[in-house]
C-alpha cells in the first residue's frame, strides 16, 4: 500500500489499494465533463476547462492560459464556481505539444485520464488567512497527487468533488461538495469534521459525527474514493453519483465499508464545537490584511468570472512584480493577488483598475454570478451573460451599495453556475408573443422557509427590457428596510 504525505513534512498512515486499477483503458473514452484532455463541445465552440487545485495558479502558468486563450480560443477566460478556467470559442484543437507544455508547468493532472474529475476545493486564502485553523493547501496538494497517481479513479463520476475548510475568515463549507472536510478547534486541537452527501439533490453536505486528525483524513478520504470505486459499473457511461449510492447503502452501511480498509477506527462523536459560520462580507474582495505581518490579499472582482486574456497577463505581472507571482481563484467565480506589502497597496490597487478591473466589494459585478447562457449551452433560454452585464451597466450609477448582494442569472432549472440561494435568483424562461419566441425571467428572492430551490417566487414572465428598473425597485425597498431595521 502506497504512502501518502503533505508537503508540510509529515507522513499520513498507509493508504488502502485500489480496486481495478486495470480498467483505464475501459473508461478512459467516458469522460463526460469538460477537462483540459477531455474538450467539450458547446454552443459558441470547443470548450476546455483546466483544473485548478485550491484555486492557485502562479503568473507563469496565468501567461500560458492567456496565450493559448489568445491563438485557439476568444481571447479570454472564464473562472468557474469550482475555481476552474475555461476557454471558450475554441475552433480548432489544441496540439499535443501545447498540452504537455501545461503539464510541464503544472496546468492539468499530470495524468490525462483522471484530469476530468472535479476540481479539488479549498478556501483561497488557506495558508494567509488570519483566522484559519489549519493549512489545507498540503491537503489539497497531497489529494491531487493520490488521484494523478490511481488511474482507476477515473472510472468514477467525473463530478465526484472533495473540499478542505481551514475555518477561516473566507470558508467554503457551504459549497456543494460529495465530501467536505472541515476543520474544527477542541480542547486546543485542530480536527476535521467529516460531511458527506446524502438526501436530496442540492443539499450540503451532512455531518457524519465523525472526527478525524489531520493525520487520519487523507488516508480516509482515499477509502472513501475506494468504496465508491468498488460500487462503480465500469461499464455503464452514466456513472453513478456519491450521492446516489449513499442514499442506495446508507452512509452508516457506506462508512462501515470504509472501516474494513482502515487499521485505525472512525471516531464518532456527538457533542463537540461546531465549526463558527463567519459572515465573509465577501472578504475576498478588497484589501485585507494576511496572517503574514505586513502583508495583504487584494480580492479583485471579475465581471461574471471573465477575464481578458491581456488582464490575466497585467495581473500575472503585478503578482510577479509586486508579490510572490501567485494568485487565486475564488469559488465566487474572482481571484485574489497575494503578499502585497502594505506599502504599495495603492500602487497596485491602480494597476488593477488600469487595466479595467476593480476591487471594490460594492461593485454590483462583485456578486453578479451568470451560467453560460444561449451562447454557449443549448439548455439555457436566456442569454444571461449579455443580459447580467446589461443590468451592471443599468444599476451602476443608480443604487449604491453598502454591502454586495448576490444576484443570480441561470439559463434553467440547473442553476450550473450557483448552486445554493442567492439573495436575488433570475430564471430565465420563453414564451410565445405572436409569432416570436421571447426570451424573460422568472424572479425569486432568497427565503429559506421555501420549498422551492431559488427562494420565494416575486415575478413571473419579467421581459429583459423591464427587468433593470425591476430589480433597480427591489434593491431600492431593500436598502430602505435595512436603514429602518432596529439593528441597523
Amino acid at each position: 500500500m502506497p504512502t501518502l504525505k503533505v508537503s508540510s513534512g509529515h507522513t499520513h498512515r498507509l493508504l488502502p489499494a485500489l480496486h481495478g486499477e486495470g480498467v483505464l483503458s475501459l473508461v478512459s473514452g467516458f469522460a463526460t465533463c469538460p477537462g483540459l484532455f477531455y474538450a467539450t463541445p458547446a454552443e459558441d465552440g470547443i470548450l476546455s476547462r483546466m483544473r485548478i487545485p485550491g484555486g492557485i495558479i502562479n503568473s507563469e502558468q496565468c501567461r500560458a492560459i492567456a496565450d493559448i486563450a489568445d491563438q485557439y480560443g476568444g481571447g479570454y477566460v472564464d473562472v468557474t464556481n469550482r475555481a476552474n478556467l475555461q476557454i471558450r470559442e475554441i475552433r480548432t484543437q489544441i496540439d499535443s505539444q501545447v498540452l504537455s507544455y501545461l503539464q510541464h508547468i503544472g496546468l492539468g493532472s499530470g495524468n490525462s485520464v483522471v484530469d476530468h474529475i472535479r476540481n479539488i476545493m479549498t478556501s483561497p486564502t488557506a495558508g494567509i488567512d488570519p483566522q484559519e485553523l489549519i493549512d489545507t493547501r498540503p491537503f489539497v496538494r497531497a489529494w491531487d497527487n493520490y488521484i494523478a497517481a490511481h488511474p482507476a479513479l477515473s472510472a468514477l463520476s467525473a463530478k465526484f468533488s472533495v473540499c478542505f475548510d481551514g475555518g477561516g475568515i473566507v470558508q467554503v463549507s457551504d459549497r456543494l461538495n460529495d465530501i467536505l472536510f472541515a476543520a474544527v478547534l477542541i480542547d486546543g486541537n485542530v480536527y476535521f469534521r467529516l460531511h458527506l452527501c446524502t438526501g436530496a439533490k442540492g443539499q450540503p453536505p451532512s455531518d457524519t459525527k465523525i472526527l478525524l486528525t489531520p493525520d487520519d483524513c487523507l488516508a480516509v478520504l482515499a477509502a472513501l474514493a475506494d468504496v465508491y470505486l468498488n460500487h462503480t459499473d465500469i461499464n455503464n457511461q452514466r456513472r453513478l453519483r456519491l450521492r446516489d449510492l449513499l442514499n442506495t447503502l446508507g452512509y452508516e452501511n457506506y462508512l462501515h465499508q470504509v472501516q474494513q480498509r482502515l487499521p485505525f477506527p472512525l471516531s464518532h462523536i456527538e457533542t463537540y464545537p461546531i465549526a463558527q459560520k463567519i459572515d465573509p462580507n465577501f472578504q475576498h474582495i478588497g484589501a485585507h490584511p494576511q496572517r503574514q505581518k505586513g502583508l495583504f490579499y487584494i480580492g479583485v472582482v471579475l465581471p461574471l468570472g471573465r477575464l481578458e486574456s491581456r488582464q490575466m497577463r497585467g495581473l500575472a505581472d503585478l503578482a510577479a512584480k509586486y508579490g510572490s507571482g501567485i494568485l487565486r481563484l475564488t469559488p465566487w467565480q474572482n481571484l485574489l493577488l497575494t503578499d502585497i506589502p502594505q506599502q504599495t497597496l495603492t500602487d497596485v490597487q491602480n494597476q488593477i483598475t488600469l487595466l479595467g478591473l476593480d476591487s471594490s466589494a460594492t461593485n454590483i459585478k462583485s456578486s453578479l454570478i451568470a451560467c453560460s447562457g444561449n451562447k454557449g449551452c443549448a439548455a439555457s433560454a436566456t442569454d444571461t451573460k449579455s443580459h447580467a452585464l446589461a443590468l451592471a451597466e443599468y444599476l451602476e450609477n443608480r443604487v449604491t451599495l453598502e454591502h454586495p448582494i448576490n444576484i443570480h442569472f441561470t439559463g434553467c432549472q440547473k442553476s450550473c453556475a450557483q448552486h445554493s440561494q442567492s439573495d436575488i435568483t433570475l430564471l430565465g424562461v420563453n414564451f410565445e408573443a405572436g409569432n416570436q419566441i421571447v426570451e424573460a425571467y422568472h424572479v425569486y428572492l432568497a427565503d429559506t422557509n421555501s420549498s422551492h430551490k431559488f427562494g420565494r417566487e416575486l415575478y413571473r414572465y419579467v421581459t429583459f427590457p423591464e427587468l433593470p428598473p425591476l430589480i433597480e425597485q427591489i434593491l431600492q425597498m431593500y436598502k430602505i428596510q435595512q436603514q429602518n431595521s432596529p439593528i441597523h
